[in-house]
């Protein structure tokens, strides 16, 4: 009971206790009701407040909402940029290393290279020590080099006089004779008669016996000097009984028919080397037809059968060549005429023969002489001289005739002028070559068989013989004035001696080559030009003078 009593007394404190709290919270309640209502006052200005601030801040977010945007897009760049810095530090870092690497590298190279410079640095020491010495050797040796080009320049000079004299010594006109073999054209063809006897099917005993039997009894008895020629003609006297008789010819120079064209050319050569030092020189081939003139001046399509006037070409451009490394400079110009029916045609020309009218001109101060209105060419090689005359004889004249099928009707004149000047002497020179092949000599009655009625081949015999015999008088002429001093010269008498004037008449260093035939039908032929280039060899000409521009 007295728990239970304790118990009521114990819930009755807690009803008071109750009690007083329920009107204590009741008071409460009424000032927090008073306050609620201040706060709801309060709440409802702050929401006021709150709704006027979220309007702002509304408008704030929408602007800090687009700044953001901004700012994204620039963190994107920045990120974009950040990430190709990131790849540049990378890739400099890459470098860093392999810098420090090569740096190392180099560190060790310079430790090298200060060694190596200590040692260059002592020879360069020693290099400059060599340079002073050279320095005077060089000196020494440029004064050396000026004095040996004088000297060398005082030697061309006295080189080309000495070869002027030797030239000079040997004479102006010098004359050559050249025997050519026989040829297979000259054997003749058999009408009729076995095969066997023709000689395409002779043996080569029996075709040697044949050249024997169809050659004249010439004999060259001077086997050191090569300067005579024996000719033996058989006759029948007038009591019937066989006349032997010997002719001796005496030449500067005699070929035999085994001598090569660069044999020949060899003793031509030193006068291509006089037109190149500035004299005028004149080379013409003299002969029967047949006898071998354009053969030996023009030569044939190889090396070894090159003529005269090829060689002379290439011999002119050699020399001048060589001559450049003394200071001289060269330049060379070419022209081809032919005398036909004394006519003068130019063989470069386009234009048909006969459509103009050359003259000869002399000029007395230069002894040159010149064609008026004729095709003159520059000329910078030897090949191309070899093509303009290849041309050139394709338009010369020529005819068949008893002598020869295919005979030169008319003289052909190939002209090469050469001006040269050296700078470093102030000399200056202007020579001229004329190689000259003369046409066919012969008898008309040996031409034509006693008698032709083609008048046209009759008319240039005639015209040849006519100027070959004036190349003859002129000749004569020049042997007299020689003795007497007062002869009168014929030049006019002919455009040959005309155009040859200055060739003959002591202002040209000249050189006839005869040509003669092997063959015993051509003998009394062969007597007449050997008699010819005999006047010619005797007769004595001037000194031949240098022409300076």
């Amino acid at each position: 009971m007295e728990e239970e009593r304790a118990k009521r007394i114990e819930l009755q404190e807690e009803q008071r206790a109750l009690s007083l709290q329920l009107v204590a919270s009741q008071e409460q309640e009424l000032n927090r009701r008073a306050e609620l209502n201040i706060v709801s006052d309060e709440m409802e200005n702050l929401r006021k407040k709150h709704a006027r601030e979220m309007a702002d801040l509304e408008f704030d977010l929408q602007k800090k909402d687009r700044l953001l945007r901004e700012a994204s897009e620039d963190l994107r760049a920045c990120r974009s940029d950040l990430e190709r810095e990131r790849e540049t530090v990378s890739s400099l870092k890459s470098a860093l290393n392999a810098q420090s690497n090569e740096r190392l590298t180099l560190t060790a190279e310079y430790r090298s290279f200060q060694t190596q410079f200590s040692a260059l640095q002592n020879q360069y020491d020693e290099l400059l020590r060599t340079h002073a010495d050279l320095k005077l050797d060089l000196e020494v040796e440029r004064r050396e080099k000026a004095q040996m080009k004088e000297e060398a320049m005082e030697n061309e000079a006295m080189r080309r006089k000495l070869h002027n004299m030797v030239q000079e010594l040997k004479g102006n006109i010098r004359v050559f004779c050249r025997v050519r073999p026989v040829l297979p054209s000259d054997i003749p063809q058999p009408n009729c008669g076995p095969r066997t006897n023709s000689p395409e099917h002779s043996s080569n005993e029996e075709l040697a016996l044949i050249r024997q039997e169809l050659k004249a009894d010439i004999n060259f008895p001077d086997r050191r000097d090569h300067r005579e020629i024996t000719i033996w003609s058989s006759s029948e006297s007038a009591t019937g009984q066989e006349r032997k008789e010997n002719y001796q010819f005496m030449f500067d120079k005699v070929f035999e028919p085994e001598c090569t064209q660069a044999e020949v050319f060899e003793e031509i050569s030193m006068l291509a080397q006089s037109c190149v030092d500035g004299y005028n020189v004149c080379i013409f081939a003299y002969g029967q037809t047949g006898s071998g003139k354009s053969f030996t001046m023009e030569g044939g399509a190889t090396d070894a059968t090159k003529g005269m006037i090829p060689r002379a070409v290439d011999q002119v451009f050699r020399v001048a060549e060589d001559l450049r490394s003394k200071g001289w400079e060269y330049q060379m110009e070419g022209q081809f005429l032919e005398i036909y029916n004394e006519t003068i045609n130019d063989l470069l020309g386009k234009h048909e023969f006969d459509k103009k009218k050359h003259e000869i001109k002399h000029d007395p101060k230069t002894s040159s002489t010149r064609v008026t209105d004729l095709t003159v060419i520059p000329l910078s090689s030897p090949t191309q001289v070899r093509v303009l005359l290849s041309s050139a004889q394709s338009r010369r004249s020529v005819a068949a005739t008893l002598m020869n099928e295919r005979s030169s009707r008319s003289h052909s004149v190939f002209t090469l002028r050469i001006t040269g000047s050296n700078a470093g002497t102030g000399e200056s020179c202007e020579g001229c070559l004329n190689l000259v092949d003369l046409a066919g000599s012969e008898r008309i009655n040996v031409s034509f068989g006693g008698g032709s009625n083609d008048k046209d081949r009759l008319k240039e015999t005639q015209s040849i013989n006519r100027s070959l015999s004036a190349l003859g008088d002129v000749i004569a002429a020049l042997g007299e004035k020689s003795e007497r001093g007062d002869k009168h010269i014929p030049y006019r008498n002919s455009k040959l001696t005309y155009l040859l004037q200055n060739s003959l008449s002591g202002n040209s260093k000249t050189l006839m080559v005869l040509n003669l035939s092997p063959l015993a039908s051509h003998l009394n032929e062969s007597l007449t030009s050997l008699r010819f280039a005999t006047k010619v060899n005797n007769t004595t000409l001037g000194t031949a003078k240098k022409q300076s521009r």
